[in-house]
């Protein structure tokens, strides 16, 4: 089956990264996925003439707003994939929820990455209860071996010993919804009597108007550094080699940062709000901060550290095999459209979805 997938491609986003772990699920099931990137086209009538030019058969959006409004109208099955800004952002505004609503009435089904999302989903559109699904992310870490962590020091305005370092790591585009401002100045205090510690700020800069913003508040922030950013297996090898990863966020789905931090068995350290609380389970899987004092003093008990490396993994053995997600996937579309002669029985999960067309 040749399936159309848009969704945002921004390079060294989580919404890039996300996409192409779907890709990879649907070719290895056997499809053909053209992926494209949402921000590549304003109008339907533009998708309308992909669809026709690639022969495509069905399609696949992530991101309701973003993408499943372009895939309206065409006649063709289409399933959509929940981001966090759907239901976090976008549905507080009356006219992207009304259009969000339309795309959920035409759509095959639609993916929730938690429980949470797909409550809160349910919540807002009760007409698509039946066809939410929930299929969390499958996640897989490629630290680069050849990567020199004194090298990323030094490129980081960091000279001091990485023996004695405890770098923490915040990973996010710089928009407003990650709010990487939030923890500068609680860590920036703290360096000034630990000068040991610091935070680093690593990701694309998403707004321009805001990357200004961050960029002028770092600059005055005594042990905070602002890095760009890195190929994927680059910063993973940042994530292994760090003391702990952390999330500011004012909004999440999932966070792909934080599911990786455990994979490397990184301790991770969230914002409390629904899309980490659904991830991390609080001093057993990681901790959740309410506040930047919450957090710094839960960074500071080092104890518990201890006790997080061997449970890290407990939420992340249930996501991080990508057969077994694309396997539980596909197999809800499947059931929920009644089309299962539609395509062979895989055990892949993205797949059994696409079979729901």
């Amino acid at each position: 089956m040749r399936l159309l997938f848009l969704a945002v491609l921004r390079p060294h986003t989580g919404n890039a990264v996300t996409a192409q772990r779907v890709r990879a699920h649907l070719e290895a099931a056997g499809h053909v996925c053209v992926l494209k990137d949402t921000f590549d086209f304003e109008s339907p009538s533009e998708i309308a003439n992909l669809i026709l030019a690639e022969n495509c058969e069905a399609a696949l959006a992530l991101h309701l707003y973003r993408g499943g409004r372009l895939l309206q109208g065409h006649r063709i099955p289409f399933g959509v994939i929940f981001g966090g800004t759907d239901v976090n952002e976008d549905a507080n505004q009356a006219e992207k929820n009304t259009v969000m609503g339309r795309v959920l009435e035409e759509a095959r089904f639609a993916v929730a990455f938690t429980e949470s999302m797909k409550e809160m989903a349910q919540a807002q559109w009760p007409h698509a209860k039946g066809k939410i699904y929930v299929q969390s992310q499958g996640i897989a870490t490629t630290p680069n071996a050849a990567f020199n962590w004194n090298t990323f020091l030094q490129r980081s305005e960091i000279n001091q010993s990485a023996d004695n370092l405890h770098i923490f790591l915040l990973i996010c585009g710089l928009r407003q919804v990650k709010d990487p401002l939030y923890l500068v100045d609680a860590f920036s205090a703290w360096h000034q009597e630990e000068p040991n510690v610091y935070l680093v700020i690593v990701g694309p800069e998403v707004d321009p108007v805001f990357t200004r913003e961050v960029k002028a508040k770092v600059k005055r922030a005594a042990g905070v550094q602002l890095i760009g950013e890195m190929p994927q297996e680059d910063l993973h090898a940042v994530v292994k080699n760090c003391f702990a990863v952390v999330n500011s966020s004012v909004s999440e789905g999932m966070s792909a940062a934080i599911l990786e931090a455990m994979d490397l068995e990184v301790p991770v350290l969230a914002r409390n709000i629904p899309g980490n609380a659904a991830v991390v389970k609080h001093e057993v899987t990681g901790l959740l901060f309410s506040n930047p004092q919450n957090c710094l003093g839960a960074a500071v008990d080092k104890g518990i550290y201890n006790q997080l490396f061997n449970p890290v993994q407990s939420y992340c053995m249930y996501t991080r095999d990508p057969k077994e997600g694309q396997r539980i996937f596909l197999t809800s579309a499947q059931k929920e459209a009644g089309m299962h002669a539609c395509l062979p029985q895989f055990p892949l999960t993205y797949h059994h979805q696409s079979a729901g067309f």
